[in-house]
């Protein structure tokens, strides 16, 4: 394996990292999995230190290596949302050697690019809907649309976390009669084997129920949407609604809103196709920009961060054609 064709890519989420390294023909040569990327509360550091050791996982799948590893290393991460940030991020990668060259974005361009054509200029939007929410899109001579994304502070509303904490909010003030009754009230701790909100209030505030599980909520809270709830649909409807309005404002800010261009879909919370929420986000994106082509990518996001490194080094359109087969069907 030679340092002058292979290409590094790193999709690093909140709750997940994937690192694979490329050949030029778009063949996967080594790849290697591990945990979420937090380096606002780790340290940029100390983050980047974890990314190092799915680095020299996937490395090694390929075969021994001594670095720079590659020619290239396209690293597409959350919490990467302000210029500085960015900035720290790069410098820092760079410093590790892992490639000769280094390009950082936002994770959200990963999924836009794994939901946009091969060739030509990208043009488009993503929503990503995942742990949060983010968006991001590229217009025509490269122009980028972004949110600071950094939880309420910057305006956003969903994502699990978010809905997690909803329901919650909604089951415990109906168990206690302060708010309208739900059938959240009794599906949320019925899912922890409780026996009603006031237990699994203990539970979580004592930690006897980790507060990672909470993620777990996310599809109780469809189902009982899909049930007929009305506190519940009115949640999925919330998260429906943020979701075209962050779409609908970059497609705006590019002056795409009345162009036929794909609005792309991707995180763990759009990815499951949730009937009463895919519907609505089609819906009310058809009302907001007509011509706008909604596309659910379920790939992993790496895939659009190593396409990102392909179409950098100029590669033939087979090579693009070769790393999407790898990743179809997954």
């Amino acid at each position: 394996m030679g340092v002058s064709g292979a290409l590094l890519a790193v999709d690093a989420g909140n709750s997940k990292t994937d690192v694979v390294l490329a050949g030029p023909d778009g063949r996967v040569l080594g790849a290697a999995r591990g945990g979420g990327f937090q380096p606002v509360r780790e340290g940029v550091r100390q983050a980047v230190d974890g990314l190092a050791a799915l680095v020299e996982r996937a490395v090694a799948a390929a075969g021994p290596a001594a670095p720079p590893y590659a020619a290239h290393v396209s690293a597409c991460l959350a919490n990467c949302d302000l210029p500085v940030e960015e900035e720290r991020l790069t410098a820092e990668i760079a410093a590790r050697g892992w490639g000769r060259t280094v390009a950082v974005a936002n994770d959200t361009f990963a999924l836009l690019r794994a939901g946009l054509p091969d060739g030509g200029e990208p043009v488009g939007v993503a929503v990503v809907c995942g742990a949060g929410t983010n968006c991001a899109g590229l217009g025509p001579g490269g122009r980028t649309a972004r949110f600071p994304a950094i939880g309420r502070l910057s305006g956003d509303w969903g994502g699990g976390a978010c809905l997690a904490e909803e329901a919650l909010w909604a089951a415990a003030r109906a168990a206690d009669g302060r708010g309208a009754p739900t059938a959240l009230a009794r599906a949320l701790p019925a899912h922890f084997g409780l026996d009603g909100m006031p237990a699994l209030i203990e539970a979580l505030h004592l930690g006897r129920v980790a507060a990672e599980r909470r993620y777990e909520l996310v599809p109780v809270l469809f189902a009982v949407a899909a049930g007929g709830d009305p506190v519940a649909r009115a949640l999925v409807t919330r998260q429906a609604e943020e979701i075209v309005v962050m779409a609908a404002v970059a497609l705006e800010r590019l002056g795409l809103l009345g162009a036929e261009v794909p609005v792309v879909l991707g995180g763990g919370v759009l990815a499951a196709r949730h009937p009463l929420l895919h519907e609505q986000v089609v819906a009310l994106l058809a009302g907001r920009a007509p011509l706008a082509v909604p596309v659910v990518v379920t790939a992993p996001p790496v895939l659009g961060a190593a396409l990102l490194a392909l179409d950098r080094a100029g590669v033939p359109a087979a090579a693009h054609a070769r790393l999407r087969a790898h990743y179809a069907g997954r």
